[in-house]
């Protein structure tokens, strides 16, 4: 099932949480040949959901039949610039039985970093949650062991947030 297929069939089952999708979109021409106003987007499309719904939007993407998403394959976050108020949680399902896969995204705003764990849907999330956890400082509400994986439990920041500034040293260790 391509991607139209997908969307339709989860507003068709009213999938919760299902806001909407973003396509890839063509650049806009400029004014001169090979100048564009607006770059466009490339990539996959992507359906947005509900981050407060999205335990119950991904047992539908796993038991419904028709999509059988038996497996998260990416769980990760972005944040788009420093100033921006908000981050995207970014998940990635295959079904390897259907050989379709589905790109997801959850707008989080970054006042309020809380989601709830996807492990029990799949157990994979684990890992990928501990690290944006870590990373991103998001907190997912429910997940069974929310211990560091990468960094020192003292570590103060997250590093991959646009708004984080490298310490200059740590624990007497120079960073830079």
């Amino acid at each position: 099932m391509d991607f139209q297929g997908i969307h339709d069939h989860l507003r068709a089952v009213r999938a919760p949480g299902l806001v909407g999708v973003d396509e890839p979109r063509p650049p806009i021409p400029g004014e001169k040949h090979g100048q564009f106003k607006d770059p466009g987007r490339g990539g996959d499309p992507f359906a947005i959901v509900d981050p407060q719904s999205i335990v119950e939007f991904l047992r539908v993407c796993r038991d419904d039949p028709r999509l059988a998403f038996e497996l998260l394959i990416d769980l990760t976050a972005t944040d788009p610039k420093a100033d921006d108020p908000n981050l995207w949680v970014n998940l990635n399902l295959l079904s390897v039985a259907r050989r379709h896969r589905l790109a997801i995204k959850a707008l989080l705003p970054k006042s309020s970093l809380r989601m709830p764990s996807s492990t029990a849907i799949y157990r994979a999330a684990q890992w990928h949650e501990r690290e944006c956890a870590e990373m991103f400082g998001i907190t997912f509400v429910g997940h069974p062991d929310p211990r560091h994986i990468l960094l020192p439990d003292d570590w103060v920041g997250f590093p991959l947030r646009k708004d984080y500034e490298f310490p200059k040293e740590y624990h007497g260790i120079s960073c830079e």
